[in-house]
């Protein structure tokens, strides 16, 4: 797919660091109640840590007890990417950024008590947070 950011993937790691880009660019997972998002509990804006694309509003954040940020719908359809994951033995479905192609988590149909049954599971070092005001 052509993301609306483009760069190579040189210059995605000089410009997110290392262990950004393990994340990011290579697919990888943080360590569970490790991210420093986990337990923001503020009003704001959550957006792609590598090109800045709104993903998620803190009014459908949750705690889901799984050990990463979680959110019960992104702020837009179209702001992410849901791809057929096959790793691990397992199927999943792998949320990337629509706007970069930046892997941010996945999303699992878990979320029992929210509107929409799913739980967005993300990796905190994926995200950045803007607080409201």
């Amino acid at each position: 797919m052509a993301y609306e950011v483009q760069k190579s993937e040189e210059e995605w790691l000089q410009e997110l660091g290392a262990e950004k880009y393990a994340v990011l660019r290579q697919a990888g997972t943080e360590r569970p109640w490790t991210g420093e998002l986990l337990d923001e509990e503020r009003a704001g804006i959550y957006t792609c840590a590598a090109c800045g694309n709104e993903l998620f509003v803190s009014g459908t954040k949750f705690d889901s007890h799984c050990g990463w940020p979680s959110f019960y719908e992104s702020v837009r359809p179209e702001a992410v990417e849901l791809l057929e994951d096959t790793s691990h033995g397992m199927v999943r479905t792998e949320v990337r950024c629509a706007r970069c192609g930046s892997h941010l988590g996945h999303v699992f149909p878990d979320g029992f008590g929210t509107p929409t049954g799913d739980r967005y599971c993300m990796n905190s070092i994926s995200l950045n947070f803007t607080p409201e005001g």
